[in-house]
């Protein structure tokens, strides 16, 4: 595959991924949380890119998210702060993993 064919490639699962997130309540992520297939993608990354680097298994940049801690399985603890809160939430799914943010520009879902 040339670098030109790689990118348009990239280009499109980035936009597939795109329109296939969507705005979600944390109490209808709860299964996904009880299964551990929840993934926290912190406020700073692209909610996207990083699910294009998970659907790519892009191995490198993931472990680098990993030891930084901006992205993570949802413990416990942020489990019950999303509870307690009900924060704006935006997910997308890389099966088999859901992989979630909270956005302070959505609106809120109920």
């Amino acid at each position: 595959m040339t670098e030109q064919t790689s990118t348009l490639s990239s280009n499109t699962l980035y936009a597939k991924l795109l329109g296939e997130t969507a705005p979600i309540s944390w109490q209808e992520l709860q299964p996904f949380f009880a299964r551990g297939a929840l993934l926290w993608v912190a406020a700073e990354l692209d909610l996207v890119a990083v699910a294009q680097a998970v659907a790519e298994n892009d191995k490198d940049r993931v472990a680098a998210w990993l030891a930084q801690g901006l992205l993570s399985q949802v413990d416990d603890g942020r489990a019950e702060d999303l509870l307690a809160r009900d924060p704006r939430l935006w997910a997308v799914v890389v099966a088999p993993w859901v992989l979630v943010q909270e956005r302070r520009g959505a609106a809120v879902v109920h």
